[in-house]
């Protein structure tokens, strides 16, 4: 499985380059080693919105933009993740808060967002966690605990002081 790696400053000029030489997409994707859509894409977002031409310099500051506006951070205020905390403190599920969320506020959040901010919380020494019912296997211990795997219900579990007498 090839990973995708985004187009750099130099392989733009190289379009810029390669359209004024009258070159199509698939020669200049052949040219780059790239897909023909990569190619494709990048000539449709990263236009000029001035002449609608492609020049590398501002295709490049319109990727890099692009890419920093989707990097800003959590989307949710402090208020709103009190509501969250709130209802977590209660030992609500972040599926019973996200459906309590649609019916009486006016955002909207993830299931998973909460779990992936949990989870954070954990690794950050945060002990939000422990309200949720039923741990995931990574944060659930077993220590101590009698091992259930293999035992049939209604089955009569032999233990080894039953043997040894």
């Amino acid at each position: 499985m090839n990973r995708y790696h985004q187009l750099s400053q130099e392989e733009r000029y190289t379009i810029t380059f390669l359209l004024k030489r009258k070159k199509n997409l698939s020669e200049i994707a052949r040219y780059l080693k790239r897909s023909k859509s990569t190619v494709s894409r990048e000539l449709q977002r990263n236009r000029s919105h001035r002449d609608d031409g492609y020049r590398a310099e501002v295709a490049h500051r319109y990727a890099t933009a692009r890419r920093k506006r989707e990097r800003r951070g959590s989307h949710f205020s402090e208020e709103q993740w009190k509501v969250v905390f709130t209802h977590l403190k209660r030992d609500w599920s972040p599926e019973q808060i996200v459906d309590h969320l649609k019916t009486t506020h006016p955002f909207s959040m993830s299931h998973e967002t909460i779990y992936q901010y949990l989870l954070w919380d954990k690794r950050h020494g945060g002990n939000l966690y422990t309200h949720l019912r039923i741990l995931t296997k990574r944060v659930r211990k077993r220590y101590g605990s009698r091992d259930s795997r293999g035992i049939l219900p209604g089955k009569r579990h032999i233990s080894e002081s039953s043997i040894m007498h």
